[in-house]
C-alpha cells in the first residue's frame, strides 16, 4: 500500500453532532432499511413506497385515489403517477364510482393480489432481519416511540 492510500485510510471523519441528532441517525437507518428491502424485493422492482400503496389499496375494498394520496403520505398529482405505474404492470385497476364520474376507486388485479402475497412474505422476512438484534418489547417501543414524532401520521 503506498504512503497515500495509507494515510486516507487511517483518516478519521469527525462527525461533530451528527451521531447526536436524531434526523441523521433516522436517515441512516432509512438508508440501510431501504438498502435491505430492495434486495429482499429487487426482481419485483418495487420500491417500499409502492408496496405501502399495493398493501393500502388491497386492505381498502374501492378506495379513492384521495384517500391513497392522504394514506400514504403522497400529493395527488404524485398518485395519479404511481397509479398510473402499477396499472401499466397490470397490478392495479382504476373503477368508476357511481353516481361520481370524476372519482375513481382502486383495486388490484388478480396479478397485484398475487404479487402482494409474494411481497409480504419477502417484507417479513426483511422485517425479520431488521430486528433480530431487539426483543418483542424493544420492537413494540420503538414503534411506539416513532409513531410519538409524528403523532398524526396515522
Amino acid at each position: 500500500m503506498n504512503e497515500k492510500s495509507k494515510k486516507s485510510s487511517e483518516t478519521s471523519i469527525d462527525y461533530s453532532l451528527l451521531p447526536e441528532l436524531l434526523g441523521y441517525q433516522l436517515r441512516l437507518t432509512q438508508l440501510a432499511v431501504f438498502k435491505d428491502f430492495s434486495e429482499s424485493v429487487d426482481d419485483a422492482q418495487i420500491t417500499p413506497s409502492l408496496f405501502a400503496v399495493l398493501v393500502v389499496i388491497n386492505a381498502n375494498k374501492d378506495l379513492k385515489q384521495t384517500e391513497l394520496a392522504k394514506a400514504v403520505r403522497l400529493d395527488r398529482s404524485s398518485v395519479v403517477s404511481v397509479i398510473d405505474k402499477l396499472e401499466k404492470r397490470n397490478l392495479v385497476i382504476r373503477k368508476r364510482v357511481e353516481g361520481d364520474r370524476r372519482t375513481n376507486a382502486l383495486e388490484l388485479t388478480k396479478q397485484g393480489r398475487a404479487l402482494l402475497s409474494q411481497l409480504t412474505r419477502r417484507v417479513k422476512v426483511h422485517e425479520q432481519r431488521l430486528t433480530e438484534n431487539l426483543t418483542e418489547r424493544e420492537q413494540a417501543t420503538l414503534i411506539k416511540l416513532l409513531g410519538k414524532i409524528l403523532p398524526d401520521a396515522r
